[in-house]
Order: C-alpha cells, then structure tokens, then sequence
C-alpha cells in the first residue's frame, strides 16, 4: 500500500490554520508517518489546486491511497467529486480528512490514525461466509 497526501490551507487566511506552521508540515509528516509523498496546496479547490489533484490521482497505481487533508469532508466530497468521475480514480481510497483548529501535531495524530485505520483494514483476514 502506497499513501500519498495532500495538504491544503486555505490559502493561508481561514483562522482555523493560524496554529499551523505548513512550513514545517509536510517535512515532520514524511518523517514521521508511512507516506510516500506529501504535497501542500494552498488551495486545492481552486483551479491550480484540482489540476494537481488530477494529476496525483492520475500516477496514483493500484493501491494508492490519496488523503485531501483540508477542510470539511462533506465540503471535499461535493468539490472533488467531479475530479474522482474524470480520472475514475476510486472512490474508497480517496480519503478526506479535516484537518481544521489544530497544531501541527494535531495534524499529524489525525492522520496517524486514518492511516492506521487504512493499514489495519488492509491486513484484516478475509474470511469466507459459511454455508
């Protein structure tokens, strides 16, 4: 399995980043967690921001996983859901996390824990139904 993220900060203006230092972020992520790149964006919903997107939805192989760390899921789902259509990318390993009103840290334990989650599904034994 191969994760790859990407950061967005809202153009470095939404409040809910002042705690974030995204200088250091994506430095302290690739050391500290089981990625295999991090690429920050200062806004991904924007026109720059998608077709980076794409492309990194387009290289991803079999078994990429892509985390959108930014802002609301809900708010990701209904701006990337047309992104995910056109490069047929799959939906159920684009994960969207909210990354919002926290540190650095904060950050880093949110997607310590979604990727734990993605590599404890992984590795779950596959059991046949009885008949």
């Amino acid at each position: 399995m191969k994760i790859k993220v990407l950061l967005c900060n809202c153009k470095g203006l939404c409040p809910s980043f002042k705690d974030t230092n995204m200088n250091t972020l994506p430095f302290q992520l690739e050391s500290e967690l089981e990625v295999q790149y991090v690429m920050l964006h200062p806004m991904t919903c924007g026109q720059g921001g998608n077709q980076a997107l794409i492309d990194m939805l387009r290289s991803a192989g079999d078994g990429t996983y892509v985390i959108s760390a930014a802002c609301a899921p809900k708010a990701q789902e209904k701006l990337f859901a047309k992104i995910l259509r056109t490069t047929g990318f799959p939906a159920e390993r684009f994960i969207m996390l909210d990354i919002r009103g926290t540190d650095n840290e904060g950050i880093l334990n949110r997607l310590r824990q979604t990727i734990e989650g993605l590599l404890s599904r992984q590795q779950a034994p596959v059991t046949a139904p009885v008949s």
